[in-house]
């Protein structure tokens, strides 16, 4: 389990005749962000409440190891060194911002020296402070999910489960938190992401998995995952239309548009792709005057993934 914050093999979980998670397996590397795609129902958040310790997984799960401890003999050790926030808040409204925060700080049995010092070192670091003594229902949705990380920190968790962190807010408020995860990670932190925000996933995670029907569909970076979709293609732009034409005969296998002078090629995005198109135009002398590279988005690789578009390849595919 070495250098491994997570590491889960065959996760299964049923709910009468439902199966929820049908063998999932993951990995998540030390102080990275991993985040788990899918439509709603998919078992994400059931995913996030098993490695948390919340529920237990059905009988014939294979091992679960968080922080590098068995869940099945040494849960309450896992349970030490994570911090979860759920979809919904888990601050009470009628209490101040800092009393909140020494709640939790009594929950982990900390000091009440040792509690305000953290507390105010949280509410600082969450810019919290000028609100710390109002009560929590008059804070903004963004203040309240501030405030709920910081609960979560307060017992110095080496990983964090976020399920949703950004769900109901403005655009604003969610690059604000999505800066506090950044931070989170450069600090050393593992992030577990849940999100129904494509964007947020392709910004954030260094890993993303698709769960679809239970099962990992599949997992890679973001980039990665991109170039398992058709569709990607290179565009090239000529201004002089002798270049154009010598273009399109060197080119035999582009689409021509004559009226924008333009070829498109399809390509995975790849860098080797690219050099191979490259190579063919120099050889022939010729060099175009715009060259874009388009691939697919995340938005294309989950609706293909988990809509009526199958992927051209085999069930679950990882890219490395």
């Amino acid at each position: 389990m070495t250098n491994l914050a997570i590491a889960a093999h065959g996760l299964r979980k049923s709910y009468g005749d439902k199966v929820v998670l049908d063998g999932v397996d993951l990995t998540v590397p030390e102080g990275t962000v991993f985040s788990l795609l899918g439509p709603n129902g998919a078992g994400k958040t059931t995913a996030v409440k098993i490695l948390s310790t919340l529920i237990t997984p059905d009988a014939g799960s294979g091992q679960i190891h968080v922080g590098g401890h068995d869940l099945a003999t040494h849960a309450q050790a896992a349970r030490a060194v994570i911090g979860v926030t759920g979809q919904f808040s888990a601050v009470d409204g009628l209490i101040t911002g800092e009393e909140n925060m020494l709640l939790m700080a009594d929950l982990h049995h900390l000091s009440k020296g040792e509690g305000r010092r953290v507390a105010a070192e949280l509410l600082e670091r969450f810019d919290l402070v000028e609100a710390a003594k109002k009560p929590a229902s008059t804070y903004s949705g963004g203040m309240k999910r501030r405030l709920d990380i910081a609960m979560t920190l307060v017992g110095a968790p080496r990983i964090i489960f976020l399920d949703e962190p950004t769900t109901g807010l403005d655009p604003r408020s969610r690059h604000n938190m999505w800066q506090i995860i950044r931070e989170l990670v450069t600090g050393g932190t593992t992030v577990f992401l849940t999100t129904q925000y494509l964007e947020e996933a392709d910004e954030l995670a260094d890993r993303i998995a698709v769960l679809n029907d239970g099962k990992i569909a599949a997992e890679g970076t973001a980039e990665e995952l991109k170039r398992l979709i058709p569709g990607g293609h290179i565009r090239l732009r000529f201004t002089d239309p002798t270049a154009y034409q010598a273009a399109a005969l060197a080119l035999t296998d582009s689409a021509r548009d004559d009226e924008a002078l333009a070829l498109q090629l399809p390509s995975d995005g790849s860098q080797r792709d690219l050099r191979t198109i490259l190579d063919r135009l120099d050889t022939a002398g010729i060099e175009a005057d715009e060259l874009t590279v388009h691939t697919p988005d995340l938005d294309d690789v989950f609706f293909a993934l988990t809509g009526n578009t199958a992927l051209p390849t085999q069930t679950k595919e990882t890219v490395r």
